[in-house]
């Protein structure tokens, strides 16, 4: 795995995971909302995003964190990807998974989002996770559409899937390591 995507609704643990990879793998992690936005959760202009996004996908290795498919590079970044890590969890693990995550982090920057972005309590973004598996489930369907033979894709449905996964891979590591 050198280019990974990891992809679902906020509040699956996608972020967690990502950080969890990389610390394993060495990869490095690009937090793809912090390439979009700006101090005071302003959005980028598309064009600046277009760029950055581009600029990240073409390094050698990356554990990219987010979706964002209908721009930023969303083709591109499929394409150089070996390995999509999908977290389709149910609407009420996200959820919960958000409003812990305020609970914790209200008023503070999380390590994967922009500086001047602190966690806040958005209705928007409510309504956002409350309707993603009606209206971002389909599109990432749809994306996924679009993988090679050669490309991994890797579904969890809950999170004990992705902890299995990434105690799979730390088995690798250290045998990798012994060998």
């Amino acid at each position: 795995m050198q280019r990974v995507l990891v992809m679902g609704s906020s509040g699956s643990g996608k972020s967690t995971f990502a950080r969890r990879l990389s610390a394993m793998t060495g990869v490095p992690t690009v937090s793809i909302d912090a390439l979009f936005w700006k101090p005071g959760w302003v959005e980028s202009d598309k064009n600046e995003f277009e760029h950055r996004m581009i600029a990240a996908a073409r390094e050698p290795r990356w554990i990219m964190d987010g979706n964002y498919m209908r721009y930023g590079a969303g083709e591109l970044r499929r394409e150089l990807s070996d390995t999509i890590i999908w977290f389709d969890l149910p609407r009420s693990t996200c959820m919960l998974g958000i409003f812990r995550r305020i609970a914790g982090s209200y008023g503070q920057v999380r390590p994967e989002m922009a500086e001047g972005c602190p966690e806040k309590i958005d209705l928007e973004f409510f309504r956002y996770v409350w309707t993603y598996r009606q209206q971002q489930r389909p599109r990432l369907l749809d994306y996924f559409k679009g993988l090679r033979a050669d490309q991994a894709l890797v579904c969890f449905t809950d999170r004990v899937q992705a902890d299995d996964y990434l105690e799979s891979v730390a088995r690798r590591q250290n045998r990798a390591s012994i060998n």
